[in-house]
């Protein structure tokens, strides 16, 4: 062996045990009251502590971390009302603001505080907003929203007058969260079956959705505008966009705010109760205020074949796909998550129109609070983990991957391959995303040998997908409920995991 040789492999060696050690995963360790029942929120990482919120019935408090996931304090949230109706959390590196409602008597009151990565209050609290109600219930009214570089935060509430006319009251702020604009606006609906998308307010403040109709409470959409309302306006700019006698599924909206543009995305029909023939795109250019590219890519048949699930034919394999994520790249193209999930119940069958358009969904479902909406419903939210049906199996199977160029048209497509199942509840299933900047990650949990472990699966920019080898130091006590889990590093992740049914989490480093 040459000197060259041994000198690479002496560099192999030495370098073997930093490639060993280039994972590492920290635990939490279980609190007496942390329950498998509690309520829980990743904050993030702040001031270089990973925050926690949980709440327990009456109980709230913040769980402050270090980098090995130690607990350095447990903050009782004593300002909070015994009982509140919603928590939603902005985080910054130094900061976060918690915005908070709560009923008392008929009065419904939204809250923020702004607190520290050590739990401890900075600002407030300070009231938002209220509003009258008749009765009482536990839905929620108002609704948080933030823009991608959280410039930009606006609170809105929903109030429906009747079948066909919706009133918005939006409040914007700045990240400082100085009072900017508060507008009344109403919307008034073609047919009474309303039908919203998703809910985003972009880098310039500007608040964005799109309004659909359908032909019947269990039909697919037939009309969509996309609604637009600049920061400084009172006023709606509605923007009909034609289906060409198509019918949209799901309408999910992303800001792509490199290009000033919004993108819109949707699995389609040719035909009512047919089946999934591909995915509509639309890319909407701010600065043209019109469609720019528009696109129905229709999915082949050996992408079909490839996508569906050991119970469908290639046929069907799209009907029970759901858009999760839609990704904008710098030169204006996008990516598109979807993943396969459907439930069995005994007793009665899947129906995708009732998960689409029931309380679980990201449409409007109603409250009882005098006809308030609220525009986002419990599907996926861990403050509503406890509100599945008995005697329900709950399947999340394959991840669909688009590539889009700026044209709408699509680059390339994959499946990645995975397998879930789980009864009357769906905590453990799903995925979550990591960004490394060169590469996507998909953590989940893989069925292996009756054990749940934590599985790793990345795409790079070309389609191409890699399955990670098992991750290390897992210890298989704890099952990961990876669909909560938060990004908190360029390559660190924060997960909620079970350990002997108390709620605990890790920190990985990749």
């Amino acid at each position: 062996m040459g000197p060259k040789k041994l000198i690479l492999l002496a560099v192999v060696i030495i370098a073997l045990p930093l490639w060993v050690l280039s994972q590492r995963i920290y635990y939490s360790d279980p609190g007496k009251d942390d329950y498998r029942q509690v309520n829980f929120e990743i904050i993030g990482k702040v001031n270089s502590n990973i925050v926690v919120y949980k709440n327990f019935r009456s109980k709230n408090d913040l769980s402050i971390f270090d980098n090995e996931m130690k607990l350095k304090d447990k903050i009782n949230l004593d300002f909070l009302p015994d009982k509140i109706i919603n928590v939603d959390f902005i985080p910054y590196p130094d900061f976060f603001y918690l915005v908070y409602q709560y009923q008392k008597r008929n009065i419904v009151y939204c809250n923020v505080v702004k607190m520290d990565g050590a739990g401890q209050k900075l600002i407030g609290p300070v009231e938002i907003d209220t509003t009258q109600i008749s009765g009482s219930g536990n839905n929620k009214i108002y609704s948080t929203i933030y823009s991608e570089d959280k410039q930009h935060i606006v609170v809105f509430k929903i109030n429906k007058r009747n079948e066909r006319n919706y009133f918005f009251t939006t409040l914007l702020y700045d990240d400082k969260m100085e009072f900017k604009k508060k507008s009344r606006m109403s919307v008034t609906m073609a047919k009474k079956d309303a039908v919203f998308s998703d809910f985003v307010v972009d880098n310039d403040g500007d608040f964005v959705f799109t309004r659909c109709s359908r032909n019947g409470s269990r039909d697919y959409i037939s009309q969509m505008d996309l609604v637009i309302k600049p920061a400084q306006s009172d006023t709606f700019h509605v923007n009909n966009i034609p289906l060409d006698k198509n019918f949209l599924d799901e309408v999910k909206i992303k800001a792509d705010n490199i290009n000033k543009t919004y993108l819109i995305s949707s699995l389609y029909y040719t035909q009512r109760r047919g089946s999934v023939e591909g995915i509509y795109i639309g890319v909407w250019d701010k600065n043209e205020g019109r469609i720019r590219a528009e696109n129905y890519n229709i999915f082949s048949d050996e992408l079909k074949e490839d996508a569906k699930s050991e119970n469908t034919s290639a046929k069907t394999a799209f009907n029970d796909y759901f858009i999760k994520q839609v990704m904008p790249k710098k030169d204006g193209g996008f990516m598109i998550v979807s993943e396969l999930f459907y439930t069995s119940s005994r007793g009665s069958s899947w129906n995708r129109y009732d998960y689409l358009y029931s309380p679980y969904s990201m449409y409007p479902y109603y409250s009882p609070y005098g006809g308030y909406w609220s525009p986002y419903g419990m599907y996926g939210n861990p403050w509503n983990r406890w509100n599945y049906g008995s005697n329900t199996r709950y399947y999340s199977e394959n991840i669909a991957l688009f590539s889009f160029d700026p044209n709408a048209s699509m680059e390339w497509s994959n499946i990645l391959h995975k397998s879930q199942f789980d009864d009357n509840s769906s905590d453990g299933l799903s995925y979550m995303i990591y960004n490394t900047g060169s590469e996507i990650s998909f953590l989940y949990n893989q069925l292996e040998r009756r054990v749940r472990l934590l599985t790793e699966q990345s795409v790079t920019p070309n389609g191409t997908v890699k399955r990670a080898p098992t991750l290390k130091n897992l210890d298989r006590n704890y099952e990961f409920l990876p669909k909560y889990g938060k990004q908190v590093g360029a390559r660190q992740v924060v997960l909620p995991c079970i350990y002997r049914n108390y709620i605990c989490f890790a920190k990985i480093d990749f």
